[in-house]
């Protein structure tokens, strides 16, 4: 599967986990130059607080486009180590 953001391949990976719909990526197979710290977060009842990334490519950024939870609660062991996306990044 990749991920694909204003015109550019973002992440790609044989090694997908889906859980709730969405694809999750492993982190050493995102593309890092895209990828900038947030500060925000929000909390998943069974999954537990989940951290975000803005996507930066070529000067555009998508704020907040991309999640994983640093410390997932035991019954989303699964998805550690792994991002996610949604705000218009295409998934297939």
């Amino acid at each position: 599967m990749q991920a694909q953001w204003n015109g550019k391949v973002i992440a790609s990976s044989n090694n997908i986990v889906m859980v709730d719909g969405n694809a999750y990526f492993p982190l050493e197979d995102l593309d890092q130059v895209y990828f900038e710290p947030s500060s925000h977060t929000t909390e998943c009842g069974w999954k537990g607080t989940a951290s975000y990334y803005n996507i930066n490519v070529d000067g555009k950024v998508n704020e907040n486009a991309a999640w994983f939870y640093a410390n997932p609660k035991e019954a989303a062991k699964q998805i550690k180590g792994r991002v996610a996306f949604w705000k218009g990044v295409v998934v297939n």
